[in-house]
């Protein structure tokens, strides 16, 4: 995720992030050049209907340009509250994790360092588990304080968060077995192992949920319809200047929907995706204080 300041408009104007969306718009735009060119070519130069009193008129772009930037703004919207829930989600696993940590630290004894230990790591690789299994893309060798055997047993498992969930379950009863911790002090560290198991199910809604394919499919070919007849309605009236504006107003309409397909998987590794990275290793650096640092 990028961090900026949002009173720099200088900065924003010029940001390398709108050399990368010009950078995916180019083939498009190129092609909207050569064929804004060839429109305004054939009309104006070969069959010269400018000369010939044919007006054309914007009035049904206009109409259709109200009910498009509608689409766009729903677009945009349903696109920004995924993100925005993404968020959310990720700040009720910070506060969880150091919740959890602050009462297993109370209620574990100082000198039984294994279980404290035990539950350090697996708060922390919670949260490191959880970014890597919204991204596809886990890599158990990179979990803390696992042993090889722990590590070969992860490997086999195909839903690594909800097996760190397992273990610290059975951990908390053979604590609670053991009479090390109460059983008022295991229903509280459940909740939190219940806020871990909400925060994962809500995070995999949203991964697993994308926008409508028939929304995405019409809103592509409104779009793509709407600039393809853009030239028609502006060449008998600005002439040659109808190929800037056509390329403006495509590359508009382009960067919107291009925006709302990258927030809509607030979990990946785009420049406006969630800083997963950071709040994993915030999450791990706040448990480590909290159990080693009092």
């Amino acid at each position: 995720m990028i961090s900026y300041n949002p009173k720099s408009w200088i900065s924003l104007i010029f940001r390398s992030y709108s050399h990368n969306v010009m950078a995916k718009l180019r083939p498009v735009l190129i092609f909207l050049l050569i064929y804004t060119t060839i429109c305004c070519y054939v009309i104006l130069g070969l069959l010269k209907l400018h000369e010939q009193n044919f007006e054309s008129t914007i009035a049904v772009h206009s109409l259709l340009g109200i009910v498009l930037g509608l689409f766009l703004v729903f677009r945009t919207n349903s696109a920004y509250d995924r993100w925005w829930e993404g968020r959310k989600q990720w700040g009720s696993l910070v506060n969880n994790c150091r919740s959890l940590a602050l009462k297993m630290n109370a209620f574990l004894p100082t000198s039984d360092d294994e279980n404290r230990l035990f539950f350090e790591h697996m708060i922390s690789n919670f949260a490191v588990a959880l970014k890597d299994h919204l991204r596809n893309q886990i890599n158990v060798n990179h979990f803390q304080g696992f042993s090889p055997v722990m590590i070969s047993e992860f490997k086999l498992k195909s839903h690594i968060p909800n097996h760190i969930l397992k273990l610290s379950y059975l951990r908390l009863n053979e604590l609670y077995k053991s009479k090390i911790i109460s059983g008022d002090q295991l229903f509280l560290a459940d909740k939190e192992l219940k806020a871990f198991s909400d925060i994962l199910g809500g995070c995999e809604r949203i991964k697993n949920t994308p926008i409508p394919h028939s929304y995405s499919m019409y809103i592509k070919k409104f779009i793509f319809l709407f600039i393809i007849t853009l030239p028609f309605g502006f060449v008998t009236t600005t002439g040659y200047l109808t190929i800037p504006i056509v390329l403006i107003i495509s590359t508009v309409m382009f960067t919107v929907e291009l925006i709302a397909e990258e927030i809509e998987d607030p979990f990946g590794n785009d420049t406006n995706d969630l800083p997963t990275d950071s709040l994993a290793k915030k999450i791990k650096e706040n448990v480590n204080e909290i159990f080693w640092h009092n």
